[in-house]
């Protein structure tokens, strides 16, 4: 028996909005079927489907944080193009990185670390997937706007997540987009068992629950140490050379369901005194051997000069993990004698004037900090990632040797 089409299963919210558009954008929770509404819809537009689509498009662009997202979620993933479009016998040609349909339609696809890539293509459609995650969301954005020139009327939608970032803002103010807002519990009967009764347990009330599951952007608390419009201000795409690198770590006490993520950030410090946060490694429910490995790895991965790690959970016991993963790195043990507020305050007031940038996009590190106030982050959550960048900011802002100058 065949399925039902789409329109038929479809939620309002996931199907194409009336009217002369040019952007299509859907802000949803995690699993509120924005993929198979962004599927679905590309596929309809290849086929030419009423009502969707007068006629076949033949020339898509699929955009994603990176080129494996963009193949394990939006081509490869369970509400993927693969899975909806088996009418259209799609056939992936990795060593291309396209998508062709038996009907001649090609859907090539890019990542956001690589806008450039963009350029001498174009469509006649594009599907955007998380934009609010794009590494170089502007400039990316830019080139496909160029590229949407074919056909009479290039449509574009974009699928994400929220996060207050100044593109998504925009791209939401104008007046060529329409916006449409889906909940992830509007979509609980695709999801598994007990899945929203775990999610509200943990997060409801929380502004991580109003962002990952209602939709909702949500702008920095107005007592929030960080000021996310001053990170924002003075990011940049990469570091200079730096003449001292940090992996910070602020491991948890247990690695239960339910137990705090394992804070992992790195940062260095330039010539000139600038610190600059170079990545957000943090690991969820991580088992000691689990994080303590991936603190190597970053470790060597940057040429880092140290780990340093909060020990007041686990004492020697997180000396020991890392020397089990590496006998010879260079470790430095850190107690916390005050508390995370008083801790980060002077961080915050490096950020201020200027002396932190964040070389790149780290959205839950940054989520943290807009949500960080006197009472700590909002239903009570451990500020994990935080607590890293606290710890690798303080290590680099004091007196301290000088090894030899690297480039990243």
């Amino acid at each position: 028996m065949a399925s039902p089409p789409w329109t038929a299963l479809a939620r309002p919210a996931q199907l194409p909005p009336a009217g002369d558009w040019r952007q299509w954008l859907i802000i949803g929770g995690r699993g509120s079927g924005k993929t198979r509404a962004g599927a679905e819809w590309v596929k309809a537009m290849v086929a030419g489907e009423a009502p969707f689509a007068t006629r076949p498009h033949g020339r898509v662009g699929l955009i994603a944080e990176t080129l494996a997202d963009a193949r394990e979620v939006m081509i490869d993933g369970e509400s993927g193009l693969l899975a909806v479009s088996r009418s259209l016998k799609p056939v992936f040609e990795a060593s291309r990185r396209r998508l062709v349909f038996s009907n001649g339609a090609i859907a090539q696809i890019f990542s956001s670390e690589d806008p450039d890539a963009l350029r001498g293509y174009q469509f006649d459609l594009a599907w955007g997937d998380e934009l609010a995650k794009w590494v170089h969301g502007e400039a990316c954005y830019d080139n496909l706007q160029f590229g949407l020139r074919l056909g009479e009327r290039p449509r574009v939608l974009f699928t994400t997540t929220p996060r207050p970032i100044p593109l998504l803002k925009r791209l939401m103010d104008d007046p060529a987009t329409v916006t449409a807002h889906m909940r992830t519990e509007e979509n609980a009967a695709h999801l598994a068992p007990g899945f929203m009764a775990a999610m509200r347990e943990r997060y409801g009330g929380t502004r991580l629950g109003r962002q990952e599951l209602d939709g909702v952007i949500l702008s920095a608390r107005q007592d929030a140490l960080f000021d996310l419009e001053l990170i924002e201000r003075h990011r940049c795409d990469a570091a200079p050379e730096l003449r001292r690198i940090v992996v910070a770590i602020d491991p948890p006490a247990s690695a239960t369901r339910r137990s705090d993520a394992c804070g992992i950030v790195a940062a260095g410090r330039d010539g000139e005194g600038t610190i600059f946060v170079l990545a957000d490694r943090s690991r969820q429910r991580a088992k000691p051997h689990e994080w303590a490995s991936a603190a190597v790895a970053l470790h060597d991965e940057l040429e880092a000069d140290r780990i340093v790690a909060e020990v007041n959970q686990g004492g020697d016991m997180v000396e020991a993990v890392l020397r089990a993963a590496a006998s010879t790195i260079p470790f430095q043990a850190v107690r916390a004698s005050r508390g995370k507020w008083v801790r980060a305050e002077p961080v915050a007031a490096l950020y201020q004037q200027g002396r932190v940038r964040h070389a790149g996009r780290f959205p839950e590190l940054e989520d943290e900090m807009a949500d960080f106030g006197p009472d700590g982050l909002s239903g009570g959550r451990s500020p994990d990632r935080l607590d890293a960048l606290v710890w690798a900011v303080t290590a680099l802002s004091g007196r301290g040797e000088e090894p030899r100058i690297r480039g990243l």
